[in-house]
């Protein structure tokens, strides 16, 4: 009964969410652009800490760090992220979930080495988390337990480990940060004591901090988090301490916690990665100890050994895996299995880390003996243009990672094209075999995971904020480190037309002036988004096509796509649709795409990138669990909306006491002269004029008016499409319902539902027991009872906000909607209550699309206000 999905909240009450979710739009860009000042902050502070300090030391200082610093390093590395591993470990087995250790490790480590280079760890890991645990079979609810313990251990951890340091080594660090000791030591305690008091609190019963619920585990599982989360951090800082100069004069447990707090300050600046950041700070903290050039050295060397080491290990293992040459053995098919759910995520980092390593190679000079040599076999103008276009295809790398992190088929092919050329120009520009074997490595992955990427998904689309703010920081960091490296040369005009081989800084302003006019068309493409048009309904053609998909389906539902007012979608192969329409900024799809599961999954990203392109949010309106990991894996969010009543006819049966209620319905409609009867689609039109007429009695009884999208409307097309279940008294038609059918005989459901004010009292619950005992004799297996609004929301006091407002209108909102007598009418039936879903595209604030949907249903404002 689908005219039980709407729900239409008080306009006025609406106001103040409106408000809050115009600012929630924009509170993305706008801490886009914070984390961009605060980069470019960053940046300047650095440049201001190093003004004694040449490119020449810090390249010096690399070169002289000892074969066994750099093993101890990566020994260290090792360690850290086999530690790391056990968070995930540790909150599968807190959740009462197990998998096999191997795919464990291997989403663990992944979800680490993208979450260190990408930035924003719960996002970034947590994305990697997603796609390999939903596919192991865990709810997405088990997967967002899993990624909320893993960051709140984590942080929870550091903050305690960094205090904790602290107090022994006050003294020493006071004089690094400014600071008397007596302050330092005062704060440090204030802190253990917010922390003991906040772990006391919700380790029981939990605490309302700023309108939200926290509860933590028990306390024998945050004990064993804790010293998870040491060992990381101590593992984590040895290797950097390790790569610090043989004659560095600072102990391990002073060090330990100047690297703790700087690792603190770089997860609550927001910039990807804490690039600078953390820097800032180590160098604040250290370099008039160490030398300013040697702590940047070892700065460098540890951003490769700990971040882009596990990266291009991680890709390996995934490439290995993907060409089957593990796959020999249940244990490796398991690895195998994950390895191709996380491909996509490690190669779009490994292709952001190469874009960016592009970048900043070409404004840093190359050995003069390559130059030389380069010098010998090449052209000047090939080496210019060389190196110009290695700069701009290096930022192409890094707009074409998001592609590849949607698995789209153009991203799969521009980054083979790119990172080939890429190749060759790094040759050609500087001899930069490194550059060359790391961007061979990412053609291998590609190669490997072509299977991967199909979906057929334009890349001229908007980028979001996070990927212009990725974008920006690239450009800010590459000006950054270009001002550093030709800080001894002073600047004028003639500098811009000097080519010669031996000219880098000329060079390497012409790669920055090129990366600065690429990215700006880049930005103004993405923020100019085009103006949304109207979407016309479906043509004739494309609803015959639709019905063809449909009635070889099990979604009755579907069958609303007759009412010819809403648009469809179909699927590049063909084989599945949706239908939706727009409202406002808003495109809206009904129900899931009806269809085979690989269709409908590209599908849904072909919807969604079609409402982008349009400048729209993408919404699915009724979407149910079967399409959550889809609807996820394009960026969207999910928000109950209520739950639908499915019936299993083959258990439906008026005999025994369960039934009671039911079974006097029917007695008591017989002896009021009720007759039922279906009327086939063929034979609907001799009896149109009479339904009409209970129709239009039942909307002037109700003083309501046609509504659309998700519900029927009384046309003549649409009511001779399907057979039609009618409900006489002494000969006269008093009550009726269109009945919605497929071939499949899975499920069966009705739309319109509309008596005559006369009818005999229980007209309806007499209706629906003989359809369904009709439809069971007839050997179909469910039948829909469409969805009752609001129902079974959680009540828990750590409850989303969303829930909670929902429980509020379901409790007090009867004068609005007739919540709770819908639900009571549905249970009589005894139904599997399923839950259905408002999914809202690129996370934004769910009130918005939730009112375009009301008025696309109800026919705009004015439908709305009149019912």
């Amino acid at each position: 009964m689908t005219s039980s999905t709407e729900f239409s909240p008080p306009l006025d009450d609406a106001e103040p969410a409106l408000r809050t979710s115009r600012l929630n739009r924009y509170a993305r860009p706008l801490a886009a652009v914070a984390a961009l000042f605060v980069f470019a902050a960053v940046g300047y502070a650095i440049y201001r800490l190093t003004e004694e300090v040449t490119y020449a030391d810090v390249v010096n200082g690399l070169r002289t760090t000892s074969p066994g610093s750099i093993a101890l390093a990566i020994l260290f590395t090792a360690l850290s992220f086999a530690t790391l591993c056990l968070y995930d470990l540790n909150a599968l087995a807190h959740i009462g979930r197990r998998r096999p250790w191997p795919e464990v490790a291997l989403t663990a480590f992944s979800a680490y080495a993208v979450g260190n280079v990408a930035g924003f760890g719960a996002l970034s890991g947590g994305a990697i988390r997603y796609r390999a645990y939903s596919r192991a079979g865990l709810s997405p609810d088990d997967i967002g337990r899993i990624i909320a313990f893993v960051t709140v251990s984590f942080s929870i951890g550091l903050v305690l480990v960094t205090a904790l340091t602290l107090l022994p080594v006050a003294g020493e660090i006071a004089p690094l940060i400014g600071l008397s000791q007596n302050v330092l030591v005062a704060g440090d305690i204030v802190v253990l004591v917010v922390l003991a008091i906040l772990l006391l609190m919700a380790s029981g019963n939990g605490v309302t901090i700023g309108g939200r619920r926290l509860r933590l585990a028990d306390s024998k599982t945050m004990s064993r988090q804790f010293i998870v989360t040491v060992l990381d951090v101590a593992f984590s800082a040895s290797v950097l301490y390790a790569l610090l100069p043989a004659a560095a004069d600072i102990s391990w447990p002073t060090f330990f916690a100047i690297y703790a707090v700087a690792i603190g300050v770089g997860v609550i600046s927001h910039v990807p990665a804490g690039i600078g950041v953390f820097e800032t700070v180590m160098v604040a903290a250290l370099g008039s100890h160490l030398g300013t050039e040697a702590v940047l050295a070892s700065l460098v060397a540890y951003r490769l050994i700990y971040y882009v080491l596990p990266l291009i290990v991680a890709i390996i293992l995934v490439t290995v895996a993907e060409l089957r040459q593990l796959a020999t053995t249940p244990f490796s098919a398991g690895v195998a299995r994950t390895a191709g759910r996380l491909a996509p995520t490690l190669l779009a980092t490994l292709t952001l880390l190469l874009g960016v390593m592009l970048v900043l190679s070409s404004v840093t000079p190359a050995p003069d003996s390559n130059l030389d040599a380069l010098a010998e076999i090449l052209p000047l103008p090939v080496l210019e243009g060389a190196h110009f276009l290695a700069s701009i295809l290096g930022l192409m790398l890094v707009i074409v990672a998001r592609g590849l992190a949607q698995r789209l088929d153009g991203a799969w092919w521009a980054a083979v094209f790119v990172a080939v050329a890429a190749l060759v120009l790094s040759l050609a520009k500087a001899v930069a075999v490194y550059e060359a074997g790391m961007l061979a490595l990412l053609l291998v992955g590609l190669v490997a995971s072509r299977r991967l990427f199909q979906r057929p998904a334009s890349l001229l689309q908007a980028l979001n904020s996070a990927w212009l703010l990725a974008v920006g920081v690239l450009l800010v960091g590459a000006i950054a480190v270009m001002l550093f490296v030709y800080r001894d040369v002073e600047y004028s005009h003639d500098l811009w037309w000097q080519f010669e081989f031996s000219a880098e800084a000329p060079r390497s302003l012409r790669a920055v002036l090129g990366l600065t006019i690429f990215s700006m068309a880049i930005s103004l493409f993405s923020l100019l988004r085009p103006a949304t048009f109207a979407v016309p309904p479906a043509g004739e053609t494309d609803l015959e096509k639709a019905v063809e998909i449909l009635d070889v389906n099990d979604i009755a539902d579907a069958n609303l796509v007759r009412t010819g007012d809403k648009s469809v979608m179909f699927s590049p192969d063909g084989k599945a649709f949706l239908m939706y329409a727009r409202q406002g900024r808003s495109f809206i799809a009904f129900l899931d795409p009806t269809g085979p599961k690989a269709s409908r999954d590209e599908l849904v990203w072909q919807f969604v990138e079609t409402a982008r392109a349009t400048g729209c949010r993408a919404v699915f309106y009724q979407a149910s669990p079967a399409l959550l990991p889809a609807i996820a894996d394009a960026g969207m969010k999910a928000f109950k909306l209520g739950e639908l009543a499915m019936v299993d006819l083959q258990h439906f049966d008026l005999k025994g006491g369960r039934w009671a209620s039911l079974r006097q319905t029917a007695t008591r409609g017989e002896r009021d002269g009720l007759s039922f009867e279906t009327i086939p689609a063929d034979q609907v039109p001799a009896i149109l004029e009479d339904l009409r007429r209970v129709s239009d009695s039942w909307l002037d009884h109700h003083r309501a008016r046609e509504k659309g999208f998700s519900l029927g409307a009384f046309t003549d097309a649409y009511m001779n499409a399907q057979p039609v279940a009618i409900l006489r008294c002494e000969g006269r038609i008093v009550a009726f319902a269109n009945i919605l059918l497929t071939a499949t005989k899975e499920e069966a459901s009705i739309d319109l539902m509309r008596f005559s004010p006369d009818a005999p009292k229980g007209s309806m619950d007499f209706l629906f027991v003989r359809l369904m005992s009709d439809l069971r004799d007839q050997g179909y297996r469910h039948f829909n009872l469409g969805m009752a609004p609001l129902s079974g929301m959680s009540r828990r006091q750590v409850a989303p906000v969303w829930d909670r407002i929902a429980n509020t209108f379901y409790e007090h909102g009867e004068r609005f909607y007739n919540f709770k007598g819908l639900r009571a009418f549905k249970a009589k039936f005894h139904p599997e209550w399923q839950p259905r879903y408002l999914a809202v595209a690129g996370g934004l604030n769910p009130v918005l699309a939730l009112l375009d949907a009301t008025l696309l249903i109800g026919g705009g404002l004015k439908g709305v206000v009149k019912k």
